[in-house]
């Protein structure tokens, strides 16, 4: 029961990084939390974002997510289930807000994430990520936001985005 309870454990620690790693698009973050193999399906209300392979993935989260993008994602409330003992689903729930800088639009919803995950030798990898929005709000911007802080126009978030994308 313990070992059963640590993979739950480490699970909920993967996709925790999962979705920091999006919002600071940590891109060395996330090829340690995706498998090489990675399948990723989200459906939205006005997209649908579909990639096979973490290099794919990675390219995508570093041409998405640079310094016209503000980003929360958030999950809650996850129910893990352990297969076998290198198997295991998730079903989270999404938050998130998005703010396109460049185009003035800010998309706010929910979603389900259905995952599967594999244990590879050196620890547990989102083999398949997908979710359907349960709502979507998207609205535009009469201006741009005013923003005091963000992380991916500071210097620190260019340089990080800058190192990855060289690899």
């Amino acid at each position: 029961m313990s070992m059963y309870l640590e993979d739950i454990e480490r699970i909920r620690q993967l996709k925790y990084r999962y979705f920091r790693g999006i919002d600071t698009a940590d891109i060395e973050l996330l090829r340690g939390v995706l498998a090489e193999d990675v399948h990723i399906d989200y459906h939205g209300g006005t997209y649908r974002w579909q990639v096979e392979g973490r290099e794919a993935m990675l390219a995508s989260i570093a041409a998405a997510f640079n310094e016209y993008a503000v980003a929360c994602h958030t999950g809650h409330h996850p129910e893990i289930e352990v297969l076998t003992p290198t198997s295991a689903t998730g079903i989270w729930y999404l938050t998130d807000v998005f703010i396109n800088l460049r185009e003035k639009l800010v998309t706010t919803g929910s979603a389900l994430y259905r995952d599967e995950y594999v244990k590879q030798a050196d620890g547990w990898r989102i083999k398949s990520s997908t979710y359907k929005r349960l709502y979507e709000i998207q609205e535009a911007l009469e201006s741009a936001p005013k923003l005091t802080a963000h992380y991916l126009a500071n210097a620190a978030g260019r340089e990080a985005i800058a190192r990855a994308t060289t690899r």
